[in-house]
């Protein structure tokens, strides 16, 4: 008899998440949970790996990667703005960023 792991697929879209719960064999890697989740079909722009980075439990992984038993593997949206480059444009701009936002010159009225 072969073991069983329960595994859960996750893709948050920004209205909603998508859970996909899963019986896989023991020794399953995330490529075959992402497989077999059905997520793929149902989401064709998604391409773990590259365009889609992947974890387990908000730790990156690989797509090779052997996966325990109650093991949240999910995949990521890629990046609107790269955060590098938003400070860095910030900076040429003379902007000086403050904790908490507002505006960098206001001062707290007595």
């Amino acid at each position: 008899m072969d073991a069983k792991i329960d595994i859960e697929v996750v893709y948050a879209l920004p209205q909603r998440q998508e859970v996909v719960r899963l019986k896989l064999a023991e020794g399953a890697t995330v490529q075959q949970a992402i497989d077999a989740s059905g997520l793929l079909q149902r989401h064709p722009e998604l391409e773990p790996g590259k365009r889609n980075k992947v974890g387990i439990f908000a730790k990156l992984t690989k797509l090779d990667a052997p996966l325990r038993d109650r093991d949240r593997v999910e995949i990521y949206r890629p990046l609107i703005a790269d955060p590098k480059e938003v400070r860095r444009r910030r900076a040429e701009q003379g902007k000086a960023m403050k904790k908490g936002g507002g505006d960098a010159g206001e001062e707290a009225a007595d």
